[in-house]
């Protein structure tokens, strides 16, 4: 009996290389062939990058190899770094510069869900974007402290940093940052610094310090002046307001007790803005005798109104203002009989 197989083997895989025989068994016997087998070699994919690390500026070239038999001139579809950047059988970068640097993979056309391996293109260059920053930022007082901070980006990354000083031709300082304590006029200028690694250096722009002097003793003391003379008005002010406040609430209470007065004896009573003077002392200077007033006062409920009454009411000096007069306040009590 004469009869043949058949072994397909679907979604091919790098794992299924091998050497594959056949075996015929029967019921009475089993038979395997002497000769060698077929042998079955799976490869993928292969990204070749050439030069493998490359300085920026060069030319480099990728390719997508393998073993296999593809037919004439396939065409390849470009990966970097998992996206589609071109569709061609090699990948030409001429010049190749920082920016193309990345992770590269490639697919056949018509079968782009089996990608290559990654490949990793590494582009050197020297410094770029060279730049320095100041902390604090603005004009720098005289005596503090200010540090300058160089950034530079390059690939190796920058191995040395050197500080100048616009038009001193001997270097300030190395190093990535540079601090300058207790700052005084001298140090005001411009400054940059240089970033070297293996594949060059680059300069910075220059950056203005700015150093301001401190503020002078008579500035002190005339801003100290100022200050106490402002809190000494507000506490006059305030002094004014409450003693004008305390005079009309004085005066508010007299009035109140002048209305609540009852049926009382008569009663003499000599005011005066400063001491009790006599009549005799009053009369000595004809100035005073200017300011000098009678008032006569009568009683509603006195049962002897046939005697007027007079006080005599000294004012004060005219230099005193109105809110200085004293007032006295007199309550009367009801007595039994009048009195004088």
């Amino acid at each position: 009996m004469q009869s043949d197989s058949t072994l397909r083997i679907t979604d091919l895989r790098e794992e299924d290389s091998a050497e594959y025989k056949i075996r015929f068994r029967t019921d009475q016997t089993t038979w395997e062939p002497t000769f060698p087998g077929t042998t079955l070699t799976v490869t993928g994919l292969q990204v070749k990058v050439t030069p493998a690390t490359v300085t920026e500026g060069q030319k480099v070239t990728l390719t997508c190899s393998t073993t296999c038999t593809l037919g004439n001139n396939p065409t390849y579809v470009w990966y970097k770094n998992g996206h589609v950047t071109n569709q061609s059988t090699s990948l030409f970068l001429n010049p190749v510069s920082s920016e193309d640097a990345g992770r590269y993979s490639c697919a056949v056309e018509g079968h782009e869900d089996l990608h290559s391996a990654e490949e990793t293109l590494t582009v050197t260059y020297g410094p770029k974007n060279t730049s320095v920053s100041v902390s604090p930022s603005g004009e720098i007082v005289e005596g503090s402290s200010v540090t300058l901070t160089c950034s530079s980006d390059a690939n190796p990354p920058v191995d040395k940093y050197t500080w100048y000083k616009k038009n001193v031709t001997s270097p300030k300082a190395s190093g990535q940052s540079y601090n300058i304590t207790n700052i005084i006029s001298e140090d005001r200028g411009e400054y940059y610094c240089e970033a070297q690694n293996g594949r060059g250096s680059m300069n910075s722009t220059a950056l203005m310090i700015i150093v301001a002097g401190k503020p002078t003793s008579f500035v002190t003391a005339a801003v100290g002046s100022i200050v106490v003379v402002l809190v000494l008005i507000l506490c006059l002010s305030g002094f004014m307001w409450f003693r004008k406040k305390a005079s009309k609430s004085t005066s508010d209470t007299r009035d109140t007790s002048e209305n609540v007065q009852g049926d009382s004896s008569p009663v003499y009573d000599n005011i005066s803005g400063m001491a009790m003077t006599s009549t005799a002392a009053q009369t000595e200077s004809t100035d005073n005798q200017d300011y000098v007033h009678y008032a006569s006062v009568h009683f509603s409920g006195s049962k002897n109104q046939e005697v007027p009454l007079y006080s005599t009411v000294q004012l004060p000096q005219p230099q005193i203002q109105d809110e200085d007069v004293q007032y006295a306040a007199v309550k009367f009590s009801r007595p039994s009989a009048a009195t004088r």
